[in-house]
């Protein structure tokens, strides 16, 4: 029987922000609003799911007088995708 996927994960711009979050230390936020292709809003709203569920850390500050947010992947981010991506190639049958 195949295990369930995380419903969290499933998510299409949840999935995009962690899995560029995977491949880097940390990512601005408006680098992630332009890769995911979403609306600040929305960016802000998925992230709060995923921080909610400690699948990441945001970070708030300054930069030149700007406000900065910084975003990375927790330890239990990171298990949770890489079982996710486990699941889904069980399900693909790779």
């Amino acid at each position: 029987m195949l295990k369930e996927l995380d419903p969290l994960l499933h998510s299409q711009i949840r999935l995009a922000i962690v899995s560029i979050l995977m491949g880097v230390d940390e990512a601005q936020f408006n680098y992630l609003k332009e890769k995911t292709e979403t609306t600040a809003g929305n960016l802000s709203f998925q992230l709060s799911k995923l921080k909610e569920a400690n699948y990441i850390k945001v970070s708030k500050g300054f930069k030149d007088n700007y406000p900065l947010t910084t975003v990375r992947m927790t330890a239990k981010g990171k298990k949770a995708f890489e079982e996710y991506v486990i699941t889904m190639k069980q399900y693909l049958q790779l």
